[in-house]
C-alpha cells in the first residue's frame, strides 16, 4: 500500500461539482492499494499516519494531526501504483481490483475514524477534483507491505528492506 501524505491548512474534494468531503487543517492522504495488500496494512497505514508528527509546535516536526486537532481527508488513488520503466505510458498492472481496492480504502478510512480523528473522503472510482491548500509544502510518501512500513530505497536505506515482496 502507498499513502502520498500532505499537509493542508484544507483540502476538498468534488465529484460533478458536488463536494464528498472536505477537510480545514490536517492530512490529505492519497491511498494506492496494490495487489498481495492486506488488511494489515491498511491498519499500519492508518495507525502510521494518525501517529505522524509532521506539525509544527516546539520543533517543526512535533506534533500529530490529532494533537493539532486536524482531519484527515481520504482519496482513492489507483495511479501510484503505476510503473514507469518501460515505455512512455504507465503500466497499472500492479494495481489491486477495485473491489479488493475499495475494502481497504476504506478501512484506512474506518481506522482513523476509531482513533478519534474527523475523516472525509472522496468518492472510489470516480473522476474526482481535489483542491488543497499545501502547508509547507509538506509531503511524504509511506509505504506499508506485510504489516510493516518499508524503508525508502537510496542512499541510507537498506535496499533489501526496501525491496518489495516477491
Amino acid at each position: 500500500m502507498i499513502t502520498l501524505v500532505q499537509r493542508v491548512l484544507q483540502a476538498k474534494v468534488e465529484v460533478d461539482g458536488v463536494t464528498t468531503g472536505a477537510i480545514g487543517r490536517g492530512l490529505l492522504l492519497f491511498v494506492g492499494v496494490e495487489h498481495g495488500d492486506l488488511e494489515a496494512d491498511a491498519d499500519t497505514t492508518a495507525r502510521k499516519v494518525a501517529a505522524l508528527r509532521i506539525f509544527p509546535g516546539r520543533t517543526p516536526t512535533d506534533a500529530s494531526v490529532r494533537e493539532v486537532q486536524g482531519g484527515c481527508l481520504v482519496v482513492s488513488q489507483f495511479t501510484l501504483a503505476a510503473e514507469l520503466r518501460h515505455g512512455n505510458r504507465p503500466d497499472f498492472t500492479a494495481a489491486a481490483p477495485p473491489e479488493r481496492a475499495e475494502a481497504l480504502y476504506r478501512r484506512v478510512t474506518e481506522q482513523l475514524q476509531a482513533a478519534g480523528i474527523p475523516t472525509a473522503t472522496g468518492s472510489f472510482g470516480a473522476a474526482m477534483r481535489v483542491s488543497l491548500c499545501n502547508d509547507g509544502p509538506f509531503t511524504v510518501v509511506l509505504t506499508v507491505r506485510g504489516g510493516k512500513v518499508i524503508a525508502r530505497s537510496g542512499p541510507g536505506a537498506d535496499a533489501a528492506s526496501a525491496a518489495p515482496p516477491a
